[in-house]
Order: structure tokens, then sequence, then C-alpha cells
């Protein structure tokens, strides 16, 4: 009796906790089901997926991504930087601040205070017209000089709350680093799903098909609207493996003269491109090195009108997004006659286009630190960089990183309003043979990629210049969200020709990074290379950016400076990333 009772507690102990495990799994599991109904935009991109199919709907996917990206990291630039300034300088809860005193450089230090430490932004004082409070907003200067946008408003070395001191020069950089950092490993974590989804699908093409006709139906699907829908993506994805399918036997039937013909057009179809985009990069670095000199005149002298000085500083922005505009448009028409499948046109395609929008912006901040660095003879030499024209050069660039990202907003607006909706109308309404010829637009998949991550590398790098550009790529991105998906409904017809989702995923977050990849390099030479300005900002007091790092690590503990400073040697560090 005693054993059976002992048997039965042990039993019943053993049931609790299975019981118990059963409904914590089920618990967790609803949860997890309520909060995919949290998920941003979920019902609009599974109907995007259902009438357009899954190449479309990987793209607005891929945008819902960017603007969470935006959002977290505006987040962290807000509580990190924006905040505690703002906390410190109207100071609330009895805060108190420190502003910087130059340290000395070279020898006459009196005469380096006189002439580095001027900056003067030119807000507006006054009585102002509503036009100057436009121009100031399309252009970042004026009022918005002053104001938590651009680098030059964060010019405090320290803060105290209480008896605790905040580094806010620290703080900036450690911020910088840690958005940086996030936005690799996050584009890491969805590459590696997407990458092992196209392992799955290429390893066995008929694997794919099976997996699609006998186990691609959802059976928990009840709502008829939502079978149609899940009905015609598995219906789009049968199409393009056909269509690939179909376009892989032709090229396998090809004879040799085919084949030479075709190479041969591919590679004067590839000299045609390397000359459009030498043209690029050649137009925009002179438009900048005009623009910059001249604006900078007319603001000194102030002889011009508004209107034309805000063209001149526009006009790099504008044909930046000229050929950002002409250049895809070109390829797309190219591509068509160098006979690839589906799949390669779309990332060939953004291939060219990366080298087209994300090199005009190389080619646009090399100009710029032409300017700021290269000053010749003896103007660099009192401050390290042209202090007459540039006193604070963080802002100037945190303002042209601006006027790109606001320039290309406007561009997308306009090109929906301007462009898409009137040839909706003409094609509909209109019978001339040379307009129905041209029909119904395409939802050109690799152009509105492009559009995107040419935005998210401005924002990359303008953040460093504008904390605040990560607020207004998310609002960008939020609405640019709900004019695509009008535009696509209402102006655009299925792609002739399917796109695969998985692979148009894997292919996209490689672009992005490649875009996050070239941002690491102006902002390293920012930070290490280029003298920061004497005049404003929160490392001002140092030589460079980074000099805070060392200077920081110099006040730990006695041991602990050697041991750090011996692990960021080349001794230690080369052998360590070689391993």
């Amino acid at each position: 009796r005693d054993f059976q009772q002992a048997d039965t507690e042990h039993l019943s102990t053993w049931k609790w906790r299975r019981t118990s495990s059963k409904s914590f799994k089920k618990a967790l599991s609803e949860v997890k089901s309520l909060s995919s109904y949290l998920v941003l935009w979920r019902h609009d991109i599974h109907s995007i997926e259902g009438k357009f199919g899954t190449g479309i709907q990987s793209y607005f996917s891929f945008l819902r991504f960017l603007v969470l990206l935006n959002f977290i990291i505006f987040i962290l630039m807000f509580s990190v930087v924006i905040l505690p300034t703002i906390i410190y300088k109207y100071g609330i809860f009895n805060s108190t601040i420190a502003y910087i005193s130059p340290k000395k450089i070279g020898k006459h230090l009196l005469y380096v205070q006189l002439v580095c430490t001027i900056y003067e932004p030119s807000g507006n004082k006054g009585l102002v017209y509503f036009y100057t409070y436009l121009k100031d907003l399309l252009s970042g200067t004026g009022f918005l000089e002053v104001t938590s946008l651009l680098y030059g408003y964060y010019s405090i070395d320290a803060a105290w709350l209480s008896v605790k001191k905040y580094n806010l020069p620290l703080a900036y950089l450690l911020a910088t680093f840690v958005y940086l950092a996030l936005s690799f490993l996050w584009i890491i974590k969805r590459s590696v799903d997407g990458f092992k989804h196209n392992l799955v699908h290429d390893a066995d093409p008929f694997q794919s098909y099976c997996n699609k006709v006998f186990a691609g139906w959802d059976f928990c699907i009840t709502d008829p609207s939502a079978a149609r829908l899940k009905h015609r993506s598995l219906q789009y994805e049968l199409q393009t493996d056909l269509q690939e399918e179909k376009l892989k036997q032709k090229i396998a039937e090809r004879t040799m003269g085919e084949k030479l013909r075709i190479y041969s057009l591919r590679i004067f179809i590839n000299i045609i491109v390397i000359a459009i985009l030498s043209g690029c990069f050649y137009s925009i670095y002179r438009v900048t090195v005009f623009s910059q000199e001249n604006s900078n005149v007319s603001i000194r002298n102030d002889t011009r009108t508004d209107l034309v000085n805000l063209l001149v500083q526009y006009l790099p922005s504008m044909v930046i997004t000229l050929a950002n505009f002409i250049g895809p448009l070109i390829f797309s028409f190219l591509i068509g006659f160098e006979d690839y499948t589906p799949a390669f046109e779309i990332k060939l395609t953004l291939l060219r286009c990366v080298f087209v929008r994300l090199a005009n912006i190389a080619v646009l901040l090399f100009s710029l630190w032409s300017q700021i660095s290269n000053c010749g003879s003896d103007k660099c030499k009192p401050c390290g960089y042209n202090y007459k024209l540039y006193p604070c050069w963080e802002s100037d660039v945190g303002q042209e990183m601006y006027k790109l990202m606001i320039f290309d907003f406007i561009v997308i607006i306009a090109v929906a309003l301007f462009v898409d909706f009137p040839r909706k109308l003409l094609v509909t309404h209109c019978s001339c043979k040379l307009i129905q010829w041209f029909g119904y637009k395409e939802f050109e998949i690799s152009d509105n990629v492009l559009e995107i991550i040419y935005g998210q590398t401005i924002c990359w790098i303008g953040t460093f210049f504008s904390p605040l550009l990560p607020a207004i790529a998310t609002i960008k991105y939020f609405i640019i969200f709900y004019v695509k998906k009008i535009v696509l409904i209402n102006t655009c017809k299925p792609a002739a020709r399917p796109v695969r989702a998985s692979s148009s995923n894997f292919f996209f977050l490689v672009v992005l990074l490649i875009g996050l990849l070239l941002a690491f390099i102006p902002l390293g030479v920012s930070i290490a290379h280029i003298p920061s300005s004497k005049a404003c900002g929160p490392f001002r007091n140092f030589n460079t950016s980074w000099e805070v790092i060392p200077d920081t690590v110099l006040q730990f503990p006695t041991p602990l400076p050697q041991i750090l400073f011996g692990m960021a040697s080349e001794a230690f560090a080369v052998p360590f990333f070689v391993i």
C-alpha cells in the first residue's frame, strides 16, 4: 500500500508537470497567433501577394522591414543623444551642462580660438516671410540650423544630473557604432533565412514542384477571401517555375551562332553601361564643386535671390536624382536585349542601378570632402580643415544628406501623381496607337527596391551628421508604402514575367548590405581621419571624433588601459582577426 501510494504521488506530480507544460505551450501559441495580428500591414501585404504575386509582395515586406529598422534607430538616437541634450540645455530635473573650451591647436592658441571657433548659424531673426521658412525646410538652413536636426546643436561636453555625469561625446559616438552594428546584424540574420530558402530551391527543382502541389496548401484557411489569395499565390509560384524552366530549355537549345551573337551583344551593352556610369560620376563631381563654391559665395555676399540660391544648393541633389531616374530606365531597356531569366534580369539590373545610386552618393561625399580637407595653401593650417567655407562642416554634410532625403521623397510623390496616374488615364481613355503601345505600367521591382535602398544608405550616412534623419526616414517610408500600394492597385498590371519571392528577398538584403558597407567608409573617414569642427558639435574639444575613445579609456583604473590598448594594437588585432 505504501509503495502504491508513493507511486501514485509520483504519477500525479508527473501528470501535473505535463499538464502545466501543455497549458504553457498552448498559452504561448495563443500569444503568438494574437501577436501576428499586430504585425504592421499584415492584411495589406497578404492582399498584394494574392493579386500580384510573391515577387511584388517581397518588395512591400522589405519596405516594412526598413520602417521598423529606422524607427528603432530613431529611438536609440533620441534616448541616447537628443533627449539628454534637450533635458540638459533647458535645465530640466536640476541638470547642468559644461560647454567645451577648445584645447590648444598648434602654437598660437589665441589666434586659433579667434579663427576656428567662429560659427554663426544663419537662424532667422526678426520678421521673416513664409517662403523663407519653406526654403529653410527644403534646404536644412535658417531656423533648422539651430534645432536638434543637425550636428551643430549638440555642443555639450558633459552634463550633470545631481552628482551623475553624462558624457555626451562618448554617448554620441557609441550610439553611431550601435545603430550600424544593429543594422548589420539584423540584415545578416534575415539574409541567412533567405539563403536557406535559395539553397533548398536550387537543390532540386522537382522537389520544389512537389512541395507546392502536395504540401503548398494551408488547410487551416477557412475564410473564402483568404483561400482565394492563397490560390493566386500558389498559381504565381507555379507560373514562375514554368517560365524559368522554359527559358532554361531555350538557353540549352541555342546554336553556336546564336551564342556568339548574344555574347557579343552583351559585351557591347556593358560598354554602354560603363560609359553611362562614368558620365554620371563626372557630372556629379563637377556640379557638387560648383554648388559648394557658389552657394557659399552667395550666402556671404547676399547678391542673389533666395530662389536662385536654393536652386544652386539643390543642384547636386537634382543631378543625382536625374541620374538615378534616367540610369535605371536605360538599364531596364537594355536588359531586354540580353535574354536572361526573369530572376537574373532583376539581379543584374539591381547591380547596375546600385552602382549608379550608391556610387553617386560616394562621388558627392568625395566632392564635399575634397572641398573640406584639400583646401590648399595655408587655409587649413590653423584648424585642419577649410574653416572659412565650412566653420561647422559636419552640419554642412548633414544638410546635404537631408536635402537628398527630402528631394528623393518629393520625386517619388511627383512621379506617382504626374506620371503614373496620367499614364493610366491616357491608356484607358485615349485610343491613340502610340499611347496604347506604351500600355499600362508594370511594377518594376528593381527600380522600386533601389529607391528605398538609396534612401536607406543616405539615412545610415547622415544619421551621424543629422540625428533626426531616422525619424524622417521612418515617416518617409511609411507614406511611401501607401503611395506605392495605391499606384500598384490602381495603375499597374500584373507582371508578364512573374518573379519568385525567395530569391528576391535574399538579393534585396544583399544589395542593402552593400549599401550599409558603403556607409561604413565615409563614416569611418569622418570619425577617424577628418579633424572635427572646433566651432560646433560634441567633439570640438578633440582633434578627431575617435579621440573620445582613448581619452575615456585613459580614465579607467591603472591596469585596464594598458590591456585595452594592447588588444587594439596591430600585434594582437591582426592575428586575432585572421584566426
